[in-house]
């Protein structure tokens, strides 16, 4: 079997891979759905998109790569479930194992964003904006994923050293 070469292998946490501009694409990884979020062009906001049902990891490249193209995406931030302690869980070896699968087929770097307690977080704002617990369910996903791009954008901005 031939072993496939890529270039964008690099660590998903060095932010020093972040294009300096253009749009950025998040998604809050789950087992059956993905939620999905983009930044505006200058990264101030973020703004849900539809979510994607998970069906084959084909058709999942295929709706990101289609994403990517049509957003003009730079960058694509993943939420990593981790466990309140900061510790692994079996989603966030799921969240890793996507990674490594999308920055061997994409041609934009691949980063992680901490996630715990957005899902929560996003079910508070839609409760809040007085959505039913259908409606809000539908759209935590996605909102959960605008979070995790509002809190990497946060990141980029702290500064180092």
């Amino acid at each position: 079997m031939q072993e496939k070469q890529t270039r964008n292998q690099d660590d998903f946490a060095d932010l020093s891979r972040v294009p300096a501009t253009g749009r950025l694409l998040g998604l809050d990884p789950g087992t059956k759905r993905i939620g999905v979020a983009i930044t505006d062009d200058l990264r101030i906001s973020t703004r849900a998109l539809d979510v994607i049902t998970r069906t084959s990891w084909k058709r999942l490249l295929l709706d990101i790569e289609r994403l990517i193209a049509k957003f003009d995406a730079k960058g694509l931030v993943i939420g990593l479930p981790l466990e309140s302690d900061g510790g692994e869980s079996a989603m966030s070896l799921e969240a890793r194992s996507m990674a490594g699968k999308f920055a061997l087929s994409l041609q934009i770097p691949v980063f992680f964003q901490d996630e715990r307690n957005t899902s929560y977080e996003a079910k508070s704002r839609l409760w809040g904006e007085g959505l039913t617990l259908a409606e809000a369910k539908a759209r935590t996903d996605s909102t959960a994923a605008s979070i995790i791009l509002a809190d990497f954008l946060d990141r980029l901005e702290e500064p180092t050293g």
